[in-house]
């Protein structure tokens, strides 16, 4: 009994897929392809009809595609600027530790905390009483050495007068000469010592070497100075020339010809510091004389004049090198290069259909890429949808604004 049922599920789940086949053999051929011929067969036999699971005669049309929805831009023919956006740090041109030369006391502080100064402003006057002393000491020195020689050259015109009338040895001749010489040199001993004391008093009046800006004045009115103090509290203060002031920068070795070629003919440059809005222009000054072998870089600074001081040493500021301009160059917005298989490559779009189109390329700045071969400069290309396309694909082009193009 229950063989026969068996039997007779089998025979009915056959009879149903045999109608199933010769109702829709395409599906039976998609499913199991071995049974799609006998399907059709079935299929053409059986009178089904033309309804809905009905199949299409062999040389029927297919149902055309519709268009793919793109985005489009131009290429076009203009100069471009070569810039290089780059990351630098302004630094001081000259920065200055002032120190004491001398154990003294300091007397007066003219200069303010952060104060703008001038090469040559007084800034600290150190007690100097000891040291002019000893110049009026040593200038009454002078003058006593000065009295004796005058003694030496009277004591020689009267000796020569004398031995020549040979009224007194040779002798005492040639000693008052001696003396005469020796007044001499003492007197070249004193302004020397007069000269050095001198310029140990200009080290007690501490002005500035450099034009700048002075940081915190370490030491005050009353505080004495020690000159055997080298350590960073020895330091009366900082000055940091900050107009001009250099923003050094790093960029990779092998754009070093062309650093040269820009500076030999005055690159520009524009820094603005981070956080910042308000910009600073300058020029390519100076690139280093070694490269950095660790990271293949190498360490360029560019000058400011820096009169507003928008610059402050040691601040991060974005920068934007102009290196020169690259003339009738072919460019396209940066979207519509796509990298493949065999290199880059756009599409093109010509009477409504997309063309693949490989291009080499060169850099891409603000948005556009230059494209050294491939393109002429007045094509129509895909920016947006690239992705959807193949050749010969029919496309419904708009424009970057969103209208129709």
């Amino acid at each position: 009994m229950r063989v026969r049922r068996f039997a007779a599920l089998i025979a009915t789940a056959v009879v149903v897929a045999g109608l199933y086949a010769a109702y829709d053999p395409v599906a039976v051929g998609a499913l199991w392809p071995v049974a799609g011929p006998l399907a059709m067969r079935l299929h053409r036999l059986l009178p089904i009809g033309s309804g809905a699971g009905a199949v299409a005669a062999p040389n029927a049309a297919a149902p055309s595609k519709p268009p793919v929805v793109v985005v489009v831009g131009h290429a076009a023919r203009k100069d471009l600027p070569w810039k290089l956006d780059e990351i630098g740090t302004a630094q001081a041109i000259a920065s200055v530790a002032l120190r004491p030369h001398f154990d003294a006391t300091v007397d007066k502080v003219v200069v303010a905390d952060g104060a703008a100064v001038k090469a040559g402003e007084t800034l600290i006057e150190l007690d100097a009483r000891q040291v002019r002393a000893q110049i009026d000491g040593a200038k009454a020195q002078l003058a006593k050495d000065q009295a004796a020689l005058e003694q030496a050259q009277r004591d020689v015109t009267r000796y020569a007068d004398l031995v020549a009338r040979a009224a007194t040895p040779q002798l005492n001749l040639d000693n008052a000469r001696t003396a005469e010489a020796s007044g001499r040199a003492a007197i070249l001993a004193d302004q020397a010592a007069i000269e050095n004391l001198e310029v140990q008093l200009g080290w007690y009046t501490v002005t500035a070497p450099i034009s700048g800006r002075v940081g915190v004045v370490a030491i005050k009115q009353g505080n004495v100075a020690k000159a055997s103090d080298n350590s960073a509290a020895g330091v009366f203060a900082t000055i940091n020339q900050i107009s001009p002031i250099y923003v050094a920068f790093s960029v990779q070795q092998s754009l070093l010809p062309a650093l040269h070629e820009a500076m030999a003919e005055g690159a520009t440059v524009e820094a603005t510091p981070q956080g910042s809005t308000r910009h600073a222009p300058g020029k390519l000054a100076l690139v280093d004389n070694s490269v950095d072998p660790t990271t293949g870089t190498i360490v360029a600074h560019a000058i400011f004049d820096n009169a507003d001081e928008i610059l402050w040493p040691g601040q991060l500021c974005d920068l934007t090198l102009t290196m020169g301009a690259e003339p009738n160059a072919v460019v396209v917005p940066r979207e519509a290069v796509l990298i493949g298989q065999s290199g880059n490559y756009v599409f093109t779009v010509v009477d409504g259909a997309a063309h693949l189109q490989p291009v080499e390329v060169g850099r891409t700045q603000e948005g556009e890429t230059i494209v050294l071969k491939g393109l002429a400069g007045d094509e129509t290309v895909v920016v947006d949808g690239a992705l959807l396309l193949t050749e010969g694909a029919k496309v419904a082009a708009r424009n970057a604004a969103g209208g129709a193009s």
